[in-house]
């Protein structure tokens, strides 16, 4: 990971409570990972009880976030490991792009490490179900908007 700042990141009490719970069982099997949601787990602002966290990215939030290596636009639902299929747009929190959209809120971008230890950013578009013409997939392409 980058030395840059770490964004501010809130989740709410269920959704830490059993992240914290998954991050310390997968240890063993993907350590890296596992560890990674642990310390952003660990980090976040834990939300009042009540507060939906609608502006986070929770679990099984839908999120449009952007590569900002690539230019990419993605939408993705933030699940479990068992719900994966990234077919359907499903990622699980416990791969690195899932460990670093995690309690994330709109404008905000953070560093994470592909699983291969390539450094990238991303940026969240929208969180929920906001729309964004990026819903369909897009071409590959790194134009600059105005």
């Amino acid at each position: 990971m980058s030395t840059h700042t770490l964004p501010p990141i809130a989740l709410r009490p269920d959704d830490r409570i059993r992240l914290e719970q998954l991050a310390h069982a997968n240890l063993s099997r993907v350590p890296e990972t596992a560890d990674y949601l642990a310390r952003e787990v660990e980090r976040a602002q834990a939300l009042p009880p009540g507060d939906s966290g609608g502006d986070h990215v929770a679990m099984n939030s839908w999120v449009t976030f952007r590569d900002e290596t690539t230019g990419r636009t993605r939408r993705v639902m933030l699940v479990y490991p068992e719900q994966a299929d990234v077919s359907a747009g499903r990622i699980s929190v416990l791969t690195p792009i899932g460990a670093a959209l995690v309690g994330l809120s709109k404008g905000q971008s953070i560093d994470w490490t592909t699983p291969s230890g390539e450094e990238r950013a991303l940026t969240v578009l929208s969180v929920g179900d906001e729309a964004i013409d990026a819903t369909a997939p897009e071409p590959e392409t790194t134009g600059t908007a105005a």
